[in-house]
């Protein structure tokens, strides 16, 4: 037992020390300009809270920072009603079909958001393919391009891996032999998918939905080229008050407003979760 100590200390500290450049990398490229852009919000152009009062007192910004709230819970939902179907077929099918599902989740991945973005451009002109599919099902008129609309269904098509995949992680986990018990005791397919499967996925639906809520909140590339200044979200005013009017002082009020807000909203979202989670296992054990 006493040689064995050596060994464990230095096991301690070569994973510590294999921490350490990660650890670094995250300090000195996140948290020291997270840091500093939150103190410039407090020190200029004097000490004191006079950003967050101008903030908070300018119509535009309380525009800006609930339109940007709102698409984000938009593209969640959206990304949500998508991938949930796609991600349970991945979980019933053959190994072979599941890695075809997993390709083409995956193959969005190989091309720039940036190519993305313009192709969405093109899909979504006033003739391109989902307007005139629109059309022929009987929706005419809907804004497309320039709209948060149509920044609504690139971001959730650029989003949606983001979904699927714990989504589908969590969904392979589940034990079916728990369906099979609940038809063998009378219970509906609808029944058992909402008493037993859907309270089990909730881990991957909650963990997809906050990665998508949070990469929504802070997109730039697609509601600038897809949307229009006139429905512009927090990046894009952020950039501007950086680039434009170099306030660096209110880019960064913003940016901890935003922060602040996003961390409330994921604590209220995780405590629903642990709620349904919490419900779902008292009906089953019911």
């Amino acid at each position: 037992m006493t040689r064995r100590r050596p060994l464990t200390r230095w096991g301690g500290f070569a994973g510590w020390a294999l921490m350490l450049p990660a650890v670094a990398v995250v300090v000195i490229f996140f948290a020291v300009p997270v840091v500093l852009l939150s103190a410039r919000s407090f020190l200029e152009p004097e000490p004191g809270f006079g950003q967050y009062v101008q903030l908070f007192s300018d119509k535009t910004s309380i525009t800006i920072l609930t339109r940007t709230i709102v698409v984000a819970l938009l593209v969640t939902v959206v990304t949500l009603l998508l991938s949930y179907p796609y991600a349970y077929l991945m979980s019933i099918t053959s190994p072979r079909v599941r890695a075809l599902l997993l390709f083409l989740v995956l193959l969005p991945f190989w091309s720039s958001l940036m190519a993305r973005s313009f192709a969405w451009i093109v899909l979504l002109q006033p003739q391109g393919p989902v307007a005139v599919a629109l059309r022929a099902i009987g929706l005419e008129g809907i804004p497309l391009l320039g709209s948060q609309v149509g920044v609504t269904i690139a971001m959730a098509q650029v989003l949606l891996p983001f979904m699927v995949l714990p989504l589908s992680n969590s969904m392979a986990q589940i034990d079916r032999n728990l369906l099979s018990a609940a038809y063998s005791m009378g219970a509906s397919r609808i029944r058992a998918f909402v008493k037993v499967y859907l309270p089990l996925s909730l881990p991957g639906v909650t963990a997809g939905s906050v990665l998508v809520f949070i990469l929504s909140l802070g997109f730039w590339v697609t509601p600038r080229l897809i949307g229009s200044p006139q429905q512009s979200l927090v990046g894009q005013f952020i950039q501007t008050k950086v680039a434009t009017l170099l306030d660096f002082a209110g880019a960064g009020a913003l940016s901890v407003v935003l922060l602040v807000t996003t961390c409330i909203l994921l604590a209220v979202a995780g405590g629903a979760a642990r709620g349904m989670l919490s419900t779902g296992g008292g009906s089953r054990n019911e």
